[in-house]
């Protein structure tokens, strides 16, 4: 075993090991339960950032865990084809050589877009597979190929058919810049600062005015409506009134409707249903009718020819330039307010009729909510339950169609006449072009031209990748869905995971897993979300070289708190590290020191009071941090093993093992030895879900020389000896004494070098006994050279005083140091802190200071002051000890 922990060397051989041994490859076996998940299925796009990370290293510790608990488990990896974002990368790869997708033509782009994904698209599953991930690689699926298409078209079939699938003109999510409709859940809102207009609309024949407050005075030329709430006494009168609409010669009227805001501007808001949702709900209960004055590239239409053509931003500027030199704008506010966005290119989002297929959820959203009610489908923690219900409840239709051309396409054709005009025939949904139209008996058709929403084929992801589309009742299928498990953010809950649930009871008449793991976002040390404009991005990449793939995935680990957003930093990696380091040479010394021993003892008979503690710390250990893997308390669970190892294990058994290590009495050693590997191997066990390499490097050389067992990823969790559990108390008694003593010497500057003696004045009968039994741990482990236990003594003089584990001890220094010139080193560390509290008083009294100083300032001013009364109290008592 080398001297050195290499963690590169040691993570090349393992996953190149895992891989072409076929270490997570499942097959069916009806003699093991399945444990199933599948990877939220990454972009092609992408890169592994921190949030990527994150994710795959918890579904990997649970796999992994599974696994040891004999689990027939499997773990399906996967791409998405990502709709629109990848079209945008490609585009954006034309545009540098001077083309567009158009010079191309749509099966040309295509190519091109496939050549692209071939030649860059495994990039990420590379990142995956140097993290670790206990994928079955032979199951690889992306949400274009073959398959997955066949299950695309087959579910659109089935749903067309049912009638939930339909085509109409409705109000869209549409993206100028991407040149396509948005699902509602595609939309993201960010805060931004622009105006509030008020603007005059001038009441007929009375010489009254009702005054509009608007964020969009451009859409003014397309509203048919002024509405105010029945409830808003200061315009019942005007109710049912008209008023003629500024700059356009038309006339509209004044409605009402309890969705109007009495507190927002002025009370009365325009209504323009074709370019507003609120607008349009508001206009169907009102019979309104619509009028369109933004098309699809984001420009005026049906306009006044002096608008016509202008984008929306120019059209605002000249609408606004029009009110206020026609005495229509009253005044202009600053306002922010919340503007939609493309999720993909951030472009902002209008809201235009399109003629588009949507499919009704209504029925669909029913039985998801109703699944998670009735305990089908659990989520950790609990508290994402009450979200994912409102969602459901409150969802629309979902706009399936896409205007781009990388993408599923949509499965319908139109019978054509022989100049390719449309018929009157209705649509057909196919897998494969029709032979012959049912109504006319034509032979021509055309497809479709728009592709199916990326997440239409990533809600069929449960079961596409068990090649549902082309069998619904294959073994794989049947065997293995439902998942056990889902892992994923926050963020997609509503965009994939309720689609997932909707779609599995849709097509399989169950949910498409059993329980849904909710962790939160990584953020920096400072709380903030990791982002490159910020520059406080940490790349996995980087730390993976920097300290080792088991430190990355042990520092995400441990703070990785169900539901909850995360913070980290470079600190978190260095100590994750330091605690690969410690596991290595603590398993070196273990390994070296067995190196004369023939063969260690399957029975473990414990002789001290240290090996039955240590046995009963790791039964406790390992119950909880299998209860903690089970729930998904994977930040507990790692937390968990950390102290057992550190402290317990390393700090505390090894270190009172070493006599005995070094005993020229080799069944002595055998002994000890025996107790240590048993334990050692059993922790490698715990801790290998979440640092799998070190765990696999350290299994292998213990097991050298043995008759072959295999690898710590395909062994089972091995019996847990039962501990004493009286021998936990007994052991905090002593380590109490042993604590308090090595304090009470550092804070004495008394060197470890130097031995004491002591007397121990009994206070607990009860724990003199354990404390006698066991002087040699107290001895070795504080540097006592002899103990004396009394009762009933006075103060001696030249010694320092504890109070621990039921006795006053005291350490005698006489000879040891001199009293007069520590008492006066004590002194004048108390009359520089006494400064200290001075300064930092007067300054937190200075109300000027206090005034004009930033927060963070004032705060490390009171910790300066916190810390010297501290450490004047502290010194006191070591000077107080000293007579």
């Amino acid at each position: 075993m080398k001297k050195v922990y290499n963690s590169k060397e040691i993570e090349e051989k393992w996953c190149k090991y895992w891989i072409e041994n076929k270490t997570f490859s499942a097959k069916l076996d009806g003699n093991r339960k399945p444990f199933t998940m599948f990877i939220p299925p990454a972009n092609i796009t992408g890169s592994l950032h921190m949030g990527h990370a994150l994710n795959v290293t918890l579904q990997d510790i649970i796999i992994r865990f599974k696994k040891l608990k004999g689990y027939n488990t499997l773990w399906v990896p996967g791409t998405d084809h990502g709709g629109i974002a990848t079209q945008n990368v490609v585009e954006k790869l034309l545009k540098k050589e001077g083309r567009t997708k158009y010079d191309l033509g749509r099966d040309k782009f295509l190519e091109k877009m496939q050549q692209w994904k071939t030649e860059t698209g495994s990039a990420i599953l590379d990142q995956l597979k140097k993290l670790g991930c206990g994928l079955d690689w032979d199951r690889l699926a992306f949400t274009m190929d073959e398959s997955r298409s066949k299950a695309v078209k087959k579910a659109f079939i089935k749903l067309f058919n049912k009638g939930l699938i339909y085509r109409g003109k409705r109000l869209v999510n549409w993206c100028s810049r991407c040149a396509t409709a948005l699902s509602d859940i595609e939309v993201e809102y960010e805060d931004e600062r622009s105006n509030l207009w008020y603007i005059k609309y001038p009441l007929r024949d009375c010489g009254e005015y009702i005054i509009v407050a608007t964020t969009r005075p451009e859409t003014i030329l397309g509203d048919i409506a002024v509405a105010v709430n029945p409830d808003d006494n200061r315009y019942a009168k005007f109710i049912g009134k008209t008023v003629k609409l500024p700059l356009v010669d038309r006339e509209i009227k004044i409605i009402s409707d309890y969705v109007v805001d009495k507190s927002f501007g002025t009370g009365a808001v325009k209504i323009t249903p074709a370019h507003d949702a609120v607008d349009n709900e508001i206009g169907k209960r009102s019979n309104l009718e619509t009028i369109e004055v933004i098309d699809t590239s984001g420009r005026m239409i049906n306009v006044l020819s002096k608008y016509l053509g202008l984008s929306v931003e120019e059209a605002r500027k000249e609408v606004v330039k029009d009110l206020k030199a026609s005495g229509f704008l009253v005044k202009t506010e600053d306002y922010v307010h919340s503007v939609g966005k493309c999720y993909r290119c951030s472009a902002k989002i209008e809201s235009l009729m399109s003629e588009q297929w949507f499919l009704n959820v209504k029925k669909m959203s029913e039985k998801a909510v109703e699944a998670v009610n009735d305990g089908r489908m659990s989520f950790y923690p609990q508290s994402w339950k009450k979200p994912y219900v409102l969602w459901l409840e409150n969802l629309k239709d979902w706009c399936l169609s896409r205007q781009i051309w990388w993408g599923h396409k949509i499965p319908v054709y139109y019978c054509v006449d022989e100049k390719g005009k449309r018929t009157n025939c209705s649509p057909v949904a196919s897998l494969d072009r029709p032979a012959v139209c049912s109504c006319c008996k034509g032979r021509k058709f055309i497809q479709d031209e728009d592709v199916l929403d990326t997440w239409f084929s990533s809600a069929l992801w449960p079961m596409s990748i068990f090649d549902w589309g082309e069998d619904e009742n294959n073994e794989d299928l049947r065997y293995f869905y439902p998942a056990s498990v889902l892992a994923t953010g926050h963020e997609i809950i509503y965009l994939w995971v309720a689609r997932m649930v909707q779609f599995g009871l849709e097509f399989m008449k169950d949910v498409p897993y059993s329980n849904v793991f909710i962790h939160g976002i990584v953020r920096d040390k400072n709380g903030k979300k990791m982002s490159k404009s910020l520059g406080n991005v940490v790349n996995p990449g980087d730390i993976m070289d920097k300290y080792g793939t088991d430190a990355l995935r042990f520092a995400l680990a441990q703070v990785a708190a169900p539901g909850r957003d995360m913070q980290i930093s470079e600190e978190s990696f260095l100590a994750a590290r330091n605690f690969a380091n410690k596991i290595w040479n603590a398993s070196r010394f273990i390994i070296i020191n067995s190196q004369d021993i023939s063969e260690l003892d399957k029975n473990i008979q414990t002789f001290e009071l240290a090996d039955e503690w240590i046995i009963a710390e790791f039964a406790a250990t390992a119950s909880k941090v299998k209860a903690d893997y089970e729930s998904y308390n994977i930040d507990s669970a790692a937390r968990e093993i950390y102290d057992f190892f550190w402290t317990k294990y390393c700090d505390w058994y090894v270190e009172l093992s070493k006599i005995r290590i070094m005993s020229a009495d080799l069944n002595v050693k055998k002994r000890v030895l025996s107790i240590l590997v048993y334990v050692l191997k059993s922790t490698l066990q715990l801790v290998s879900p979440v640092m799998p390499f070190i765990a696999e490097e350290i299994w292998r050389i213990l097991n050298k020389g043995e008759k072959y067992i295999g690898i710590i990823s395909e062994s089972s969790f091995a019996e847990v000896k039962e501990g004493n559990s009286g021998s936990i108390e007994k052991m905090k008694v002593l380590q109490d004494i042993i604590v308090k003593i090595r304090i009470l010497r550092s804070e004495m500057n008394i060197s470890p070098a130097v031995w004491i003696e002591a007397l121990f004045n009994v206070l607990d009968e009860r724990k003199e006994k354990v404390a006698k039994e066991n002087e040699s741990y107290i001895k070795q482990l504080a540097r006592i050279s002899s103990i004396r236990f009394v009762r009933n003594i006075t103060r001696t003089k030249n010694s320092a005083l504890i109070v621990a584990g039921g006795f006053e001890i005291f350490l005698l220094l006489e000879g040891l140091i001199d009293i007069d010139k520590e008492k006066a080193r004590l002194a004048k560390e108390i009359a520089l802190a006494k400064q200290e509290v001075g300064r930092t008083t007067l300054k937190l009294q200075n109300k000027y200071f206090i005034k004009r100083a930033a927060e963070s300032e004032i705060e490390k001013i009171k910790l300066r002051l916190n810390e010297a009364n501290l450490k004047i109290e502290k010194t006191k008592e070591s000077l107080k000890f000293l007579g």
